[in-house]
């Protein structure tokens, strides 16, 4: 069933605007005419105020007003005033309300409607008054003879109609910066809600809920590792399991440099503090413009060591089956002897056997009471003498128990041995290989050397860097995690064509009287 289409954030936003400021305009508009209502008012006033003013004050008018038949005098000149003015009516009074002149002559004589008392006292009366010409804006100022009595009054006035008229007039200059302020004001809005339309992608405000909390519920549940970065490399998303796997520090320096590359990355191994991830990493690109990189990372650190420990027994059972079929060529060669008849050659062909076997397991065993670390070597001898070489462990060797954890010890020892044996594989004998464990000045020391062509650059200890051919570069790199991580030392010499020596010393800090497990090793 197909969901309501709602109106996207744009669209509400773009008719909000509108709603907005074609308020704000038309409550704008509404104020300046009221403005220019007040000052077109404001200035009629003035103007009656001052015409009135100037009649009362013509010598005209004062000696007119004693005469006897004002109207004769004062009529034609109030006409001819109020006709250069442009005001609606003039009228000049007696002090009782008759009227000496009048723009309709028939009410001359007549009371005049208003009011007048202020002017009477001498003052000034301004007011909007609804007379015989209809609502009008008029002002009453007093006629004074020499001695300041007052002796008749003149009122001048306007209509309310002719001032609404000058106020029309104005109306295309209120009307036109109005439309262009809305015109401009919509072409604004409209121009903000395409480009939040393609932010948000036409979505309404419902759907981008949704959209937040599904995704969230996903960020927070995935089992990945997820770091979004923007297009400038900074990272902008982790989720619970990419903190977990990363911690709440700086980024490791790998996966900084992974997200600074902006390249495409499939089941990449990376180092993070003890943990082994697998990396991929993808560029985000909208509209052909590239805005990100989405990084997942998966936990292998497990897997790496059940790997490991899959390796050293799939070499420790081809090693085996490899000694039971020369073992079976030497028992043989001994039967075949007895039946010969050289039974005392056989006894020291058989007997010479043993104590080689013998004498390598006592060795190792006596040397080291980790029964881990003496299981590896022994392994890692049979697969030596598989490949043709000489796995020889120093007569010195000697460690006993220790707080290291086992499973560091079989890190660097495995790792180490594995490397030795790459490097040594191919060349020309003699193929050997010498390995010494032991505990002295407070540090257990492991010192691996071989025969082989030598490494030039402390670089072997870095992620991507293999002896082997199609090698991920990892095993010298795990050594150099468990060093760093015990605070120890990494010592490379031997370079060039006269074999590798490279020494580990990792210190030993009592914090428990017992050591871990054995476990699997991290090996590459």
């Amino acid at each position: 069933m197909p969901l309501a289409r709602r109106w996207s954030i744009a669209r509400q936003l773009f008719v909000l605007q509108a709603l907005v400021v074609t308020a704000l305009v038309a409550i704008g508009t509404a104020g300046a005419v009221l403005l220019a209502r007040d000052d077109t008012e404001q200035a009629a006033i003035d103007q009656v105020t001052g015409i009135a003013q100037a009649i009362a004050h013509n010598p005209l008018v004062i000696e007119a007003v004693r005469g006897p038949d004002p109207s004769e005098v004062l009529q034609p000149y109030a006409e001819s005033v109020r006709l250069a003015t442009g005001t609606d009516f003039i009228v000049v009074m007696a002090t009782d309300r008759t009227r000496y002149t009048h723009t309709n002559p028939q009410l001359i004589g007549r009371r005049f409607i208003g009011t007048i008392q202020d002017a009477l006292d001498g003052g000034t009366v301004i007011e909007k008054s609804v007379g015989t010409l209809g609502e009008s804006v008029r002002t009453v100022v007093p006629v004074r003879d020499d001695s300041g009595r007052v002796i008749a009054l003149v009122s001048v006035g306007i209509r309310t109609h002719a001032i609404n008229q000058k106020l029309l007039s104005r109306t295309p200059a209120v009307a036109i910066p109005t439309a262009l302020a809305l015109l401009l004001a919509a072409a604004g809005s409209w121009l903000l809600s395409r480009r939040l339309r393609r932010q948000t992608h036409g979505l309404g405000p419902a759907e981008m809920t949704r959209m937040y909390e599904y995704h969230d519920a996903v960020l927070h549940s995935v089992r990945e590792g997820l770091v979004v970065a923007d297009r400038s490399g900074q990272v902008t998303l982790v989720n619970d399991e990419g903190r977990r796997l990363l911690g709440d520090g700086d980024l490791p320096p790998e996966i900084s440099e992974l997200l600074a590359s902006k390249t495409t990355v499939e089941d990449e191994p990376v180092l993070a503090g003890d943990r082994i991830l697998v990396a991929n990493q993808r560029v985000i690109r909208s509209e052909g413009q590239t805005v990100g990189t989405v990084l997942t990372l998966r936990d292998h650190t497990e897997l790496r060591a059940l790997a490991g420990e899959l390796d050293s027994v799939r070499g420790l059972t081809e090693a085996l089956r490899a000694q039971a079929h020369e073992s079976a060529n030497r028992l043989h060669t001994v039967l075949t002897m007895v039946e010969l008849g050289r039974t005392d050659e056989a006894v020291r062909l058989a007997t010479a056997e043993l104590e080689v076997a013998q004498q390598l397991t006592d060795q190792v065993v006596g040397a080291l009471s980790e029964p881990a670390l003496a299981a590896l070597l022994l392994g890692k001898s049979a697969q030596a003498a598989e490949r043709g070489v000489q796995l020889v462990v120093d007569d010195a060797s000697r460690l006993g128990s220790t707080p290291l954890p086992s499973r560091d010890l079989l890190t660097v020892v495995g790792n180490l041995v594995d490397n030795a044996l790459e490097a040594v594989a191919g060349t020309e004998p003699p193929r050997e290989v010498t390995v010494l464990v032991v505990e002295r000045d407070g540090a257990v020391l492991v010192r691996v050397g071989d025969t082989g062509p030598g490494l030039s650059s402390a670089d072997a200890f870095q992620r991507g860097w293999s002896t082997k051919a199609e090698g991920r570069g990892l095993g010298l790199a795990l050594v150099k995690q468990v060093v760093d991580r015990h605070g120890g030392s990494i010592d490379l010499a031997g370079a060039g064509g006269g074999g590798a020596l490279i020494t580990v010393r990792l210190p030993v800090r009592p914090l428990s009287a017992a050591h871990s497990l054995p476990a699997a090793p991290e090996t590459a």
